[in-house]
């Protein structure tokens, strides 16, 4: 009786915990449900101490307990294998999504080394105060905050009456200086006649003082001969004498108009400098006027108007701020980002105020030194105990599309990214072979 309890006894222990037929069910679940009449002998089992005499001791089997190892050799990869064996479609998915996981983070990481980022970055222009060059009343205001104008449009106005008047007597005073040369002109005119006149007398005195030296000649001959008078001798040498101080005396009047050419010349050139000056007067009356329309010099928009009808403006006084269309970003990457950034690299924005919208651009210039190399007070490094912090370098973007139905103005947040390498990412040839397959089918 005794051995055939032990016998039973030994072939539970030494059987697996998983009886043939039931792989899901557990070891304990299988002794759960072993029949009664198999537990009541283990139970019932006498001990050695009621053993006949004679009769050899079975060997005592140790009690299961929870820290004892699984019997049967069970180890935790049987632990996994009976999941996959329980679960296998559930163990498929999820190494499935673990795989793409793992290559949709290496596509992610490959793709965006490709490119440079920062937030640092705001939109720049080179906005300007318009304000008038003279004073005076402002008689209209023919724009309002924030409107577009296009280069040339009126801004504001300035009565133009005083103006008006001056450039008046400034065209009167050219027009005197041109009657002032045309007058001197006109003398230079008649005195070249007159020097014309002396010359004719010049050459009558010359015609007389000849014959005048001839008879005085020949009358001094009769007379040293007995055949002529004395007195007629002394009279044709005293008209030669006469003659001769007319010639003289013509001449020197030729000299004297000819004189007076070269001073006539002199009055024009200054007539002339005169005008000269009243045509500078009348142009700078001109231009006084015109300023009293003051334009928009290039297309932008109108920010920030203090201008209003009736208000007296000094010369120099802001009428308003303007800001014009010539936009670009400024983005202040970091120091340790600027290995690979080039000019003419290709960029992508996000404004924040307009972040459905797409935005490109490429990146014009690096500034060759940080933005606190350039501040009103710059960093001294020399001085004091040095702690090494990143510095950030401005890198100018230019926008090439830049949207027209909305405003963009200098302070606004953008968020650029500049690709760096021009190399195709994984992420991208995977997309382009996709897409190739997709046109292809």
């Amino acid at each position: 009786m005794l051995k055939r309890y032990d016998e039973q006894t030994l072939r539970e222990v030494e059987s697996p915990r998983f009886p043939p037929g039931s792989p899901d069910g557990p070891a304990d679940e299988a002794l759960a449900h072993r029949s009664p009449q198999k537990e009541k002998p283990e139970t019932e089992a006498p001990s050695s101490r009621e053993r006949p005499a004679g009769e050899p001791p079975s060997p005592e089997l140790p009690a299961e307990t929870d820290d004892q190892p699984a019997p049967g050799g069970v180890s935790s990869g049987e632990s996994r294998k009976g999941f996959r064996r329980r679960h296998p479609i559930a163990a498929l998915v999820g190494s499935a999504l673990l795989v793409l996981a793992v290559g949709a983070g290496y596509a992610y990481w490959n793709y965006a080394s490709d490119f440079e980022s920062t937030d640092d970055a705001f939109i720049a222009a080179r906005q300007i105060a318009i304000a008038p060059k003279v004073t005076g009343y402002v008689t209209q205001v023919p724009v309002t905050d924030n409107q577009h104008v296009a280069a040339g449009a009126v801004i504001a106005r300035i009565d133009d009456r005083d103006y008006r008047i001056a450039l008046e007597q400034a065209s009167a005073q050219v027009a005197a200086a041109q009657a002032t040369i045309q007058n001197i002109d006109a003398q230079v005119a008649v005195q070249q006649a007159q020097i014309k006149s002396s010359e004719a007398q010049v050459e009558q005195a010359q015609a007389t003082l000849v014959f005048a030296q001839q008879q005085s000649a020949r009358y001094e001959t009769l007379a040293r001969n007995g055949a002529g008078t004395v007195q007629n001798a002394q009279q044709y040498s005293s008209q030669l004498l006469q003659q001769q101080a007319a010639l003289k005396s013509a001449q020197a009047a030729l000299t004297v108009a000819q004189r007076q050419i070269e001073s006539l010349k002199a009055q024009r050139s200054s007539a002339e400098a005169s005008l000269a000056q009243a045509v500078a007067q009348r142009d700078q009356a001109q231009l006084n006027l015109s300023y009293t329309t003051v334009t928009a010099a290039q297309a932008g928009r109108v920010v920030n108007l203090t201008a209003s009808a009736g208000e007296f403006a000094q010369a120099g006084t802001n009428l308003t701020m303007f800001v014009p269309d010539e936009i670009w970003v400024t983005a202040n990457f970091k120091e340790t980002q600027l290995n690979s950034m080039r000019p003419g690299q290709p960029a992508s924005m996000r404004i924040d105020a307009y972040p459905k919208r797409a935005i490109r651009g490429h990146v014009a210039s690096v500034q060759p030194g940080s933005g606190t190399a350039f501040s009103l007070l710059p960093a001294e490094n020399a001085t004091g105990n040095y702690v090494k912090v990143i510095q950030r370098v401005p890198v100018k973007i230019i926008i090439d599309n830049p949207p027209t139905d909305v405003a963009l103005g200098p302070g606004m947040s953008v968020v650029p990214s500049v690709r760096i390498n021009f190399k195709p990412s994984l992420y991208e040839r995977l997309a382009s072979s996709i897409d190739y397959l997709w046109r292809q089918s």
